[in-house]
């Protein structure tokens, strides 16, 4: 931002719930929620919270250099002050105004769902590139502006992080914006503010329960994005039950996708190799042959969804074609690790019951031997999910290695015993627990033959594993590397 600023009276004029502008019509060019990043010409935005107060910290704010501050308890003073009825629910808007609306000169696109929305943004972005748009991407992997990476907190960053990152996108003369949008962030309206030109619906299974409570309140959540006055346009995958619901729901237009013929977006002539997958996709401007670099049904209900907004956001069907076969490796996501054994090793971030099932049920047709997985369960989250993951693993592979994941302030132990349990109770299940992660890929690489494929789930593209108040180095796709030199085989 450049310039004096913002007047305290617009960003009230922008915001909902003001209930009255105290103390001068101050200009602030800077917002956030934390008193720590306050510099000079800073609105401070006091939130209250389950652990802390925002409105303890003001004196604090102040300070560092705050100018004004937004808030739910009118303060005495003569601070110049924004009284709101919701502070949380402030905060976007207000950041939004802050940063010059960056959202009205840009096309935003949106996807949610449970899995997905990692691989679906990142093949938007291949498309974008490929037809010489200018993009942004902000997600579980970061940010990227042209291709230039940023780090981000989180996978939808806070209100005033997301619009601050938009109004840098802008600036850099992106075009469009890809954004994943986590339940969460929904909830926490991080993405309050935000005007969608389309948004695009993945899937929906058990995650996130601990937050949610059930999958009723989990589905209604993602439902708030595909609603008029949020986005001009939807796209869903109706091949998932959640997904139909969906769409009997929405009231924007809204483009079906589905792998079956009974959507406006579908596949044909399906081939899937070790080395990706083949289709004619027919939608309703016309059909086209593609090639995605990736293994997996399930990538290919991802894929159309990508082109399903990729034709909303204005790329014809052969540009589409084409940025989709020059998709890359998209970091631990179905990642095949290279190397000379006569074996495929794969890295994902698969870690709902779902996502195993579905990438297990995938890859079998492709694989000649054995499928061995690796699974475990992070601790502090989702308990009830525990059984369900390892019985989705045992059901679906030759051998289940189980082991730790994220432990954090849990027992590695006691998830491995609850994550065992679901996959003993499977049929035949051969299943072997190996605490320590590091020795459980060793194992599932060291017990590979020639036409085996070892998936190693869980963690994908994360460099660090959490364990009690830690965050130790740990890269799956690193430890697969040192396990295969090990065991005699060259990476490459």
């Amino acid at each position: 931002m450049s310039g004096m600023g913002v007047p305290l009276s617009k960003i009230a004029r922008h915001t909902p719930g003001v209930v009255a502008v105290i103390g001068g019509d101050t200009a602030v060019s800077e917002i956030t929620h934390d008193s720590r990043q306050v510099g000079q010409g800073c609105l401070f935005v006091a939130i209250p919270g389950e652990r802390f107060d925002g409105h303890d910290f003001i004196d604090t704010a102040l300070g560092h250099g705050a100018s004004a501050v937004l808030v739910e308890q009118q303060q005495t003073g003569s601070m110049s002050q924004i009284v709101v009825e919701n502070s949380r629910a402030a905060m976007p808007w207000a950041a939004r105004a802050v940063f010059g609306f960056p959202d009205s000169s840009m096309d935003v696109a949106g996807v949610t769902g449970t899995n997905g929305k990692t691989t679906v943004t990142h093949m938007i972005e291949a498309i974008m590139v490929s037809a010489g748009i200018p993009v942004g991407i902000i997600g579980t992997l970061g940010a990227r502006i042209n291709g230039d990476p940023m780090s981000i907190a989180r996978t939808t960053p806070e209100a005033t992080d997301l619009q601050r990152i938009l109004a840098r996108m802008r600036d850099d003369r992106v075009r469009v914006v890809l954004m994943e949008v986590s339940s969460h962030a929904i909830e926490l309206r991080r993405s309050d503010a935000i005007h969608f030109s389309v948004v695009g619906f993945t899937n929906l299974s058990q995650d996130h329960l601990d937050f949610h409570g059930d999958m009723e309140s989990y589905f209604e959540v993602k439902r708030r994005l595909f609603a008029s006055g949020v986005t001009e346009a939807a796209v869903v995958n109706t091949g998932d039950p959640w997904g139909e619901r969906l769409k009997a729901s929405s009231d924007v237009p809204t483009t079906t996708v589905s792998l079956g013929d009974d959507a406006q977006i579908h596949t044909t002539d399906l081939l899937a190799s070790s080395k990706g997958t083949s289709f004619t996709v027919t939608t309703p401007v016309g059909s086209v042959p593609v090639f995605l670099p990736l293994i997996g049904s399930f990538n290919v209900s991802n894929a159309l969804v990508a082109i399903g907004m990729a034709l909303r956001l204005g790329v014809d069907l052969p540009r589409i074609s084409r940025g989709l076969g020059e998709l890359g490796t998209i970091p631990g996501r179905m990642e095949i690790i290279p190397h000379d054994g006569p074996f495929t090793v794969v890295v994902d971030y698969a870690h709902t019951p779902d996502a195993i099932a579905v990438i297990l049920g995938s890859v079998r047709s492709t694989v000649r031997g054995r499928v061995i997985v690796l699974v475990g369960a992070g601790g502090d989250r989702d308990t009830e999910k525990r059984s369900v993951m390892g019985a989705a693993a045992a059901r679906l592979s030759d051998l289940t290695i189980i082991t730790t994941d994220n432990p954090r302030s849990e027992d590695p132990v006691a998830i491995a015993d609850e994550v065992a349990r679901g996959a003993e109770s499977q049929p035949n299940a051969v299943v072997e627990t190996v605490i320590d992660r590091r020795s459980a890929i060793k194992r599932g690489i060291a017990v590979a033959q020639a036409g085996d494929m070892v998936l190693v789930l869980g963690k994908g593209h994360e460099q660090g594993q959490d364990i009690g108040t830690e965050v130790l180095p740990f890269d799956d796709r690193d430890e697969v590397r040192d396990a295969l030199v090990d065991a005699g085989w060259v990476p490459s």
